[in-house]
Order: C-alpha cells, then structure tokens, then sequence
C-alpha cells in the first residue's frame, strides 16, 4: 500500500534527472502521485514505461535547464551526484525552477571528503581521526598511514563509488596514497586523498530529506558494496540493500542520526550561507565508542533508495516539493509496516570493464508483489530488453518480516536472466545481518 495525497485535476510535471534505478524507483514513487507526467532524462528501459524518455545526459546542465523550461516542468528532481557537482540546482534556481537537489556548494558535503571533514570538526559530528593533502604532502600522508597501522584512503573528488581503498598495512596505504596522488587513477577527483583512521563495526545508511531548514528522516536501510558473497572482492556503487536493519530500533536510530549528524551538518551548512535542500544520506559506523560518520552523500543512495522507498508511508511528491519550496515537517516520515529487500543484478566484468548487449529474459515472470527498478537497460524498437551498463536492476521483495522478504527477492531474481549476470546471494541473510546487529538495538 502507498499513501497518497488527495485527488486533484491539476497536473503536476515532474522532471527526473539520472538513469539508474534510483531514478527509476523515484520515478515508481513520484507517479504514485495523482495528476503527475513524468519526464526522465536520460532514463532508462524501465522509465520509459512510467514516463517519456528524452536522451539528455543528467550533468549537462544548459540541455537539462532548457528541457525544463521547454516542458514547463513544475519540479526537477536530481538523482545522481555528477548532476549536483555539475551545478544543476544552481541552473534551475537561476531560471526559477524549482529543484529537489542541493547546489553546487552544498553538495561538496559529498564532491569533496576533505570538507565534509572540516565541516565535521566545526559542527561537532563525530567521525575518523584524518589528515589530507596533496602530493606535496605526500611523506606526512605516509606517516599518518604508519601510525594508524590500518587505514582508510579515499580519492577527495567523486569517483563513482570506486575511489576507496581499505589498507590493512602501511605498505598497502602508502600504494594507495600515490595511485593517487602520483599515477592519477582517479583523475581530478585524486588530486587530494584523506586518509583517516579504519573504523570497525556495522554500518548503517539513513536518508533525510531537508528544505535548508527541517529534516525529515526516511526509513534506515544497510547496504552490500563489494561484489562477493562475506564482502569479498572489490568495492562497487552497491550489490544490494535491506530496510529496515535488523536488530536496531528504527525511530532511535533515526532520532540520534537526526540529533547527533544530519541536524549539526544542515545547520553548518546553513550558517555558511549554502542552505542545503534535497536528501543528506549519513553513512553511519557503529563502532564499539559509539556511531560515527563515514560519509554524507548528498543525494538518495543506490542501491538503498530501491528499498527504502517501498516502506514510505506518505506520498513522495509532496516531500519532495516541500524541500524544493519550504514548509518541511520536521522529524521521522511515516513508514509502513514490514521489511524490503534488494538484490542487484551486474552485467559481466563489473566492477571493471562491463560487457553491454546481452538480452535479459525473464522479466515478465515477475511475481505482482515483486518491484523491478530498471538500471543499465535499454530496450530495442521490438521490446526487446538488454544490458547496457555495470549494474543492470534491482529486484525488490517485500514482506511482514525480513526473511519474508528475502525469499521474495531472491526468488523472483531467479526467473531473470542474461550472460554473465552477477549478484550477491548473501543480501539480508540472517546470519550476516544478525551477527551486525548492534548491542542493546539502538544506536549507542
């Protein structure tokens, strides 16, 4: 069941920027709204069946102004993070667009790690010890590594989820430093690098729409980012994901998530005169000396936002604009009863180089309950629909209870099928998710 607001003859158009299946699950969430036409740009195979597809990359922002104005767009809603670092929001604000989506400067909560860590520090939001720099900083970067013994090294840019290295060794930190810093792997976005201390525990994701001022938490969900079953295996934008985390007290996760990281940040942020509006997504440790923050991503995560939109007791429509416009309600979102579960499905090759063209079959096999949220998809003239990116979909199952949702997740990805498909079959397992649970169930 969805929540939706009252019938009305007006028409809402509504302008989604992406084509992954976080755009697809936005757009499932939007049209759930009476009167709404959607636009989504560039979309995907699944979108084009809730909304026209127009071939308009997300990040290029004179075409995507332009399509707004041509439609008469009545909201923009901006999905992936190239867009928000591109300066789209700032575009629509420009021209008098309303847009679901922070700008440019308040975005680099997620463009640049080295100031959501100073920006940490001036807020007060516990997070790792760390230290950042460039090349000329690149013996005091090695340093910091030894006497951490165990760190994080992370590219400072965007580096679409794949700038991240775990190094259990300083060996392997100083590698990661100057692959950086001196091979250019990750191109502007490694120019900088923060390396902070390696911190244990679970993690958690929480979503949490503001309007520069109130914040409104969504349902906390836990995602898989490595490509193997027991997290082996390289890091990726996301293998699967659950809502709500088993063992952990939903409403006081979300009020200390609220209290403790997203309410200090939107305020910092406001205090610098770069009020945000959109989703901040806290990504969250639970570590043995109390939670602490990994990250703030500056728009809905992929693969979380496939179920946690499925929870979502109220219309999606009205949040949204309410964040482009004002007038948030503050605190925790309604949330339906009951638990989702999502599994990714990967082209072959990913996270490397991904092979594209293959036919998918087995999509019309689907149970009605099932969601499927379209990613690197296309569909032929004929209908015929095939693999064109890393990750392809994202199966959705929902139940009473998590293990009721799993089995509906997995089941129904069994029917789908293409060459070289890849997925994780360790999503919300019960020992994975169990063994994780956080002591006492609540944030500590």
């Amino acid at each position: 069941m969805f929540f939706c607001s009252g019938a009305s003859d007006a028409v809402t158009r509504v302008l989604i920027a992406g084509s992954g299946a976080r755009e697809h699950a936005l757009a499932w969430g939007c049209a759930r709204h009476p009167g709404t036409e959607l636009i989504c740009a560039p979309g995907n195979g699944g979108t084009a069946g809730l909304a026209e597809n127009v071939a308009v990359a997300a990040d290029d922002v004179p075409a995507m102004v332009r399509l707004a104005v041509e439609r008469e767009v009545d909201l923009v809603v901006i999905g992936p993070d190239a867009a928000i670092a591109a300066g789209l929001a700032d575009g629509c604000a420009e021209r008098g667009i309303a847009v679901f989506g922070p700008t440019r400067a308040a975005g680099r909560v997620e463009s640049s790690k080295e100031f959501t860590k100073r920006l940490a520090g001036t807020a007060g939001i516990p997070t790792a010890a760390w230290q950042a720099g460039g090349v000329d900083d690149r013996r005091r970067l090695h340093g910091f590594a030894a006497e951490l013994g165990t760190c994080v090294v992370k590219a400072d840019g965007l580096a679409l989820g794949k700038g991240v290295a775990v190094c259990d060794d300083a060996a392997a930190a100083r590698a990661a430093i100057d692959a950086c810093l001196l091979e250019g792997r990750f191109g502007e976005a490694g120019t900088r690098v923060v390396v902070e201390e390696r911190m244990s525990g679970r993690e958690v994701s929480v979503f949490a729409l503001s309007d520069g001022e109130a914040v409104r938490a969504l349902a906390p969900a836990c995602d898989y980012k490595r490509i193997h079953d027991g997290d082996r295996g390289p890091n990726t934008g996301g293998m699967g994901a659950y809502a709500p985390p088993a063992g952990l007290d939903p409403d006081a996760t979300l009020d200390d998530t609220l209290r403790r990281f997203v309410e200090p940040c939107v305020a910092a942020l406001r205090a610098q005169g770069t009020p945000f509006r959109g989703c901040l997504y806290a990504g969250l440790m639970l570590t043995d000396a109390g939670p602490r923050l990994v990250e703030f991503n500056a728009r809905l995560g992929d693969p979380e936002t496939q179920v946690v939109l499925p929870l979502l007791g109220e219309d999606l429509l009205d949040l949204l604009t309410a964040c482009a416009r004002g007038g948030l309600a503050g605190g925790r979102a309604q949330a339906l009863l009951g638990a989702a579960v999502g599994v990714v499905a990967a082209a072959a090759g990913y996270p490397g180089r991904v092979r594209s063209g293959d036919v998918i079959t087995g999509l019309d096999a689907l149970d009605g309950d099932a969601l499927l949220f379209h990613a690197g998809t296309r569909r032929d003239p004929g209908g015929t629909v095939r693999t064109a990116g890393g990750r392809v979909l994202t199966v959705v199952g929902r139940g009473d209870t998590l293990a009721a949702a799993r089995e509906r997740a997995y089941a129904n990805l069994g029917r789908v099928r293409f060459e070289g498909m890849q997925r994780r079959g360790d999503i919300a397992d019960a020992a994975g998710a169990q063994a994780a649970a956080a002591p006492g169930g609540v944030l500590r």
